[in-house]
C-alpha cells in the first residue's frame, strides 16, 4: 500500500500543471504564459537536446568545424600525407626500374644477354593501355653515356671501324624533319613527321640497349651500334623490340606515335650519339 500511495503521489505530481508567466517589470502585465506540466517540461527538453545534438554532429561531420577539434589532423596536412605515400610508393618502383635499366646497361657492356624479369617495364601496347610505371630514364641514360662513353669496343673487343662519315645509315623513318639539332637549347636531336603507322626502322645494326616507357618521351627504343655509336628512338606508339634483342640495319624496331608528355603531336624524335656526346643526325644521314 505504501508503494502505490508513493507512484501515485509522484504521478499527481509529474501531472500537476503550472503556469510560466512573464510580467511586465514597470505595469506588472501579463504579457506571455505557458500551461507545464512536468511530464511536457522533460519531453520538451529531450526533443530540444536530441535536435541540438544532431545538427551539432551534422555541423562538425559535413563542415570544417571538424578541424578545430583537438586532435584532428587538417585537411592539408591530411592531403599532405596521401600525397608523400603516393610519393614513396612511386619512388620505390622508380628505384626498381632504374636498377633493372642499369643492369641490363651493364650486361650488354659486358657482351651478355640481359635476364627477362617483370620490373614493371611495360613496351608496346600495354604501355598504351596505362599498364607500365612511369620511369624519366632519359637523364639517367644520358649520365650514364657521359660517364662511360657507351664504347662498343668494350663489349665486343673489336676496334672501331670508323667514324659516322664513313658509315652508311638507314633512314629511320620516311618524313619531313620540323624541328632540327640544337645543342644550346637542349635538343639533342631531330624531330620527323610521318605517315600514321608508319614503322620506324634501326639506322645501323646493333643491341637494344633499351626498350621501354618514359613519362616524359614515351615509349622510347635505344640501340647501341659498333663503332661508338648509339641511337634513340622515342614518342613511338608501339615497340617492336625487347631490351637485349639483336637487330640489323633496316629492321623495324618501333611505330610512329605521340606518346608522352613532351610530344605535341605524332612524330619521331631521333637522336644520334657518337663517344657519348649528341651529334646532328642531318650531317649524316638524308632527310
Amino acid at each position: 500500500m505504501a508503494e502505490n500511495n508513493l507512484k501515485e503521489r509522484i504521478l499527481e505530481k509529474l501531472r500537476s500543471k503550472y503556469r510560466l508567466i512573464i510580467y511586465n517589470d514597470s505595469t506588472f502585465q501579463s504579457i506571455w504564459s505557458l500551461r507545464l506540466t512536468p511530464i511536457m517540461v522533460f519531453t520538451y527538453v529531450s526533443l530540444i537536446s536530441v535536435v541540438m545534438t544532431t545538427l551539432v554532429i551534422f555541423l562538425i561531420a559535413s563542415t570544417s568545424l571538424k578541424e578545430y577539434i583537438p586532435g584532428y589532423p587538417k585537411a592539408e596536412y591530411r592531403e599532405m600525407l596521401v600525397r608523400n605515400m603516393l610519393l614513396v610508393d612511386s619512388l620505390e618502383n622508380e628505384l626498381v626500374v632504374r636498377d633493372k635499366f642499369f643492369s641490363d646497361m651493364r650486361s650488354i657492356l659486358k657482351g651478355e644477354v640481359p635476364k627477362e624479369t617483370t620490373s614493371g617495364v611495360a613496351t608496346g601496347s600495354s604501355a598504351e593501355k596505362g599498364t607500365y610505371t612511369p620511369f624519366n630514364s632519359d637523364s639517367a641514360f644520358q649520365d650514364k653515356l657521359l660517364e662511360e662513353r657507351l664504347s662498343l669496343s668494350v663489349q665486343s673487343g673489336k676496334e672501331s671501324r670508323g667514324t659516322p662519315e664513313k658509315l652508311h645509315f638507314y633512314h629511320p623513318v620516311e618524313g619531313v624533319v620540323t624541328e632540327k639539332f640544337d645543342f644550346s637549347k637542349g635538343h639533342f636531336g631531330i624531330d620527323i613527321v610521318g605517315k600514321a603507322n608508319s614503322r620506324i626502322t634501326a639506322v645501323l645494326g646493333g643491341t637494344v640497349l633499351f626498350a621501354g616507357w618514359t613519362q616524359e618521351t614515351g615509349n622510347v627504343i635505344y640501340v647501341l651500334h659498333e663503332n661508338n655509336l648509339t641511337s634513340a628512338y622515342k614518342h613511338n606508339a608501339q615497340l617492336l623490340k625487347k631490351t637485349g634483342d639483336q637487330v640489323k640495319a633496316g629492321d623495324a624496331i618501333a611505330i610512329i606515335g605521340n606518346s608522352g608528355e613532351m610530344s605535341t603531336g605524332p612524330h619521331l624524335h631521333f637522336e644520334l650519339w657518337y663517344l657519348g656526346k649528341p651529334i646532328d643526325p642531318e650531317k649524316y644521314i638524308v632527310f
